[in-house]
């Protein structure tokens, strides 16, 4: 009822009604643990979108379950453009699929504002491998079935699923070994009791640099500027392995149209800045922007493609 009455104040008195938008601080909930990556992301944009908005943006971290648990308390808040989701590919994309039970619907309980970055996933491998690119790995993986161990952080996270994606599309056997984080996988990759495992860029390429990893090709149609010497899995022959993290922002369902366009603008200009581009691609983040109804159809094509992906491989929430 709050939220009909709120679409139709905003019918009846247009943009004007909400020129003092926002008039107190607004509530940025990013539904993972402080000091991870999407978290140190989403304070790095919200610190310029801030001073876009002439208002404080406040990170209100709620992790838990994946991101879904911040992400429904979101959809349950007021519509008023004063409590956002700092969106991610797990609770908005993966998390419809993967869960029996959610607290909420994508489609229904959220009013898109703009994607912000996507971030693609490497494949890393472990020096112990002897296999020096996609094509060597698909023929070792090929003539050892069962052999060949892929590091991921958890069931049905973003780096198992893509994992799974390689998996069918290359026709290879590989068995999935869950870690609570990328931290415990690291040595056991180095030492080659696991031999690959996707991630973004960021998270392990001092390893690469150092020689303690192989990265052997990105989940994306180009190259990265970070990783110039490691081919797109196009140019393996493996088109159809794409994906990775993103972030985007949305509201809660039945937000006036005057404040979602609020946002959306100040957010695209606020990422449009150069001084912010460079450091979101110097996280390995490809910075986007883009409007509410993009957001929407790139959120129902990444729910349709990830839940194919869950589907397939039998992943099931822990």
């Amino acid at each position: 009822m709050k939220r009909g009455l709120l679409f139709l104040v905003s019918l009846v008195f247009g943009t004007g009604a909400f020129a003092q938008y926002p008039a107190k601080p607004i509530r940025l909930v990013v539904p993972f643990p402080a000091g991870e990556s999407v978290d140190a992301t989403a304070r790095l944009v919200g610190q310029s979108w801030s001073a876009a908005l002439g208002q404080q943006i406040l990170v209100d971290n709620r992790g838990g379950a994946g991101g879904t648990i911040g992400s429904e308390a979101v959809a349950k808040s007021p519509p008023d453009g004063y409590t956002l989701l700092w969106g991610n590919v797990g609770p908005l994309a993966i998390g419809p699929g993967l869960y029996k039970k959610l607290g909420y619907d994508v489609a229904k309980d959220f009013e898109p504002v703009s994607l912000v970055a996507t971030l693609p996933f490497v494949l890393f491998a472990s020096p112990m491998l002897p296999a020096n690119s996609v094509t060597e790995l698909v023929a070792y993986a090929k003539a050892h079935p069962g052999e060949i161990n892929f590091g991921s952080t958890g069931v049905g996270s973003g780096l198992h699923l893509i994992a799974e994606l390689f998996k069918s599309v290359a026709g290879i056997q590989i068995v999935h070994v869950p870690y609570k984080g990328v931290a415990q996988a690291l040595p056991e990759m180095m030492s080659g009791k696991v031999q690959i495992a996707f991630n973004t860029i960021p998270a392990f390429l001092p390893h690469v640099k150092a020689g303690r990893l192989k990265a052997l090709a990105i989940t994306a149609s180009a190259r990265s500027p970070l990783l110039p010497d490691v081919p797109a899995m196009t140019e393996a022959g493996l088109a159809g392995v794409q994906g990775g993290s993103w972030h985007a922002v949305v509201a809660p369902a039945g937000t006036p149209r005057a404040i979602i366009e609020r946002l959306n603008q100040t957010l695209v200009a606020t990422i449009s800045v150069s001084e912010l581009r460079n450091q979101l691609l110097n996280q390995g983040a490809q910075p986007v922007g883009g409007s509410p109804e993009e957001l929407r159809k790139f959120m129902q094509t990444e729910g349709e493609k990830w839940g194919r992906v869950i589907q397939s491989s039998g992943a099931r929430a822990d």
